[in-house]
């Protein structure tokens, strides 16, 4: 009998269709948001393939009794309960690398939009205007860059700063100045008040976990220059909203860029009567190269441990199954 394997969000590519040609697929690019459905079929699956709205919560994973891998199209797990799947013997694969240069990218064309004042300029032209100096920018050189978490995006963004002649200064507390990602992008190691006193932009590279939950709060903003901007393309409940909000009305800070929102997608939000703030809708990660390397590496190692092997890219250690 062949194995058969569930897609609960909109995951599309070569690499699912390889999937297909294999396995007893079944698709419902919706299915994240029928939670009781979710959890009555997941027992008929071999494999369960998401993306960051579906919540693979415990009780999922104990009704998921055929499961031996859960494969998560993205850097992300926190969607995930990685210890009960470990618990199960169930892997977690994931995709750590596959889409970070789209998020670096994203990162560089964000800061390039608050400097420069991009998104308004275009809306001033196109209305008919033509107030230069109501768009007047800063330039990159020889500004600052504070980047939180040195990771494998962190340090992408940074290598393409140095490009503009930024310098670059980070905090990753699992990091020492020997390490790979600090020699080679040139990063000054330094505490997080430091970071966020010095930077003239500062970069979230994090993952969302209880220590860094609204990391950037009411206490944390108020230590930056009112000249500094602030982007986040890691995870939304980073940044605490309201606090930003505050922040940006303010002018405690200059400006900010958000992809992600500490409830995706967001309900109607005071963020979006200000002009100093830039919001795309999760989608550093949403090129076609990205999606194609993501898509095709996850469905690899999803293959890999059907087959009775191991995946080269998994987030936990799954105990031995019973």
């Amino acid at each position: 009998m062949s194995k058969k394997i569930l897609i609960t969000e909109n995951i599309v590519g070569p690499g699912i269709d390889g999937l297909k040609e294999k396995y007893d697929v079944t698709q419902d690019k919706d299915l994240w948001q029928k939670s009781d459905e979710l959890l009555n079929i997941a027992g008929d699956y071999d494999a369960i393939i998401v993306r960051n709205q579906t919540k693979v919560t415990e009780d999922l994973l104990k009704a998921a009794s055929r499961c031996v891998v859960v494969g998560r199209a993205g850097v992300g797990i926190d969607n995930i309960d990685v210890k009960a799947a470990s618990d199960q013997g169930i892997v977690v694969a994931f995709t750590p690398e596959e889409n970070s240069i789209s998020v670096a990218e994203q990162v560089l064309g964000m800061m390039l939009c608050l400097a420069k004042k991009f998104p308004g300029a275009n809306a001033s032209v196109k209305s008919g205007s033509w107030d230069r100096m109501a768009f007047l920018g800063v330039e990159l050189f020889g500004k600052t860059l504070g980047v939180i978490g040195l990771g494998k995006i962190g340090a992408r963004a940074a290598l393409r700063a140095r490009a503009f002649g930024m310098r670059i200064i980070g905090y990753d507390p699992y990091l020492t100045k020997n390490n790979f990602t600090v020699t080679e992008t040139g990063a000054e190691l330094c505490d997080l008040d430091t970071l966020l006193r010095e930077s003239d932009f500062i970069t979230i590279h994090l993952p969302l976990t209880d220590e860094t939950r609204q990391m950037i709060n009411e206490e944390t903003l108020a230590k930056m220059k009112p000249t500094a901007y602030i982007i986040n393309t890691s995870r939304g409940p980073i940044v605490k909203e309201e606090a930003l909000y505050e922040a940006l009305s303010k002018g405690t800070i200059a400006g900010a860029a958000l992809d992600v929102r500490e409830e995706e997608p967001p309900k109607e939000s005071p963020l979006n009567t200000l002009d100093n703030i830039l919001l795309t809708p999760h989608v550093a990660a949403f090129t076609q190269e990205a999606q194609d390397k993501v898509v095709e590496s996850l469905a690899d190692d999803v293959d890999r441990v059907l087959s009775g092997g191991p995946a080269l890219r998994v987030a936990n250690f799954p105990s031995p199954r019973k």
